[in-house]
C-alpha cells in the first residue's frame, strides 16, 4: 500500500458494511452515496459491524487497490456522535485510527488570541 499522507483525501463511510465486499460492491457503495472521486487520490474506508475489520479502497495508475486490517482482540474506533453518512480525515488522523487511536477524541490545544502582549 502506498503511504497515507500521499493520498489528498481520506473518506471514511460511517455505517458498517458487509464485510465480504469486494472493490465491485465498495465501489457501488461510493459512487451510490457520492462518496468522492473513485479515481481521484483519495482513499474510501470501511468497517464492519463487530469494529474489528476495516477495508482500504483507492485506485493507483492501473487499477484499483484494496487494503484489509482485521484486529484479533480490540476494536476500531468509529465515529458514533456524527451525523454525516461520509466523515473526512487528515491522513495523519488515518496513521492514528491505524495504529489504534480514538481520533474523535483527540483534541488539539485551543488557539490562544491576544490583545496585547505584557
Amino acid at each position: 500500500m502506498r503511504d497515507i499522507t500521499s493520498f489528498a483525501s481520506v473518506f471514511i463511510h460511517r455505517e458498517p458494511v458487509d464485510m465480504r465486499k469486494g472493490i465491485n460492491g465498495l465501489s457501488e457503495i461510493i459512487d451510490l452515496e457520492n462518496m468522492g472521486s473513485i479515481k481521484g487520490n483519495n482513499l474510501f474506508v470501511f468497517c464492519g459491524k463487530r469494529r474489528n475489520s476495516l477495508k482500504i479502497l483507492y485506485f493507483d495508475k492501473s487499477g484499483f487497490a484494496l487494503w484489509q486490517k482485521n484486529l484479533d482482540a480490540a476494536r476500531f474506533s468509529w465515529p458514533k456522535k456524527i451525523t454525516e453518512e461520509i466523515v473526512s480525515l487528515t491522513s495523519e488522523q488515518m496513521s492514528f485510527l491505524l495504529e489504534g487511536y480514538d481520533v474523535w477524541k483527540m483534541k488539539p490545544f485551543a488557539e490562544l488570541q491576544f490583545e496585547k502582549l505584557c
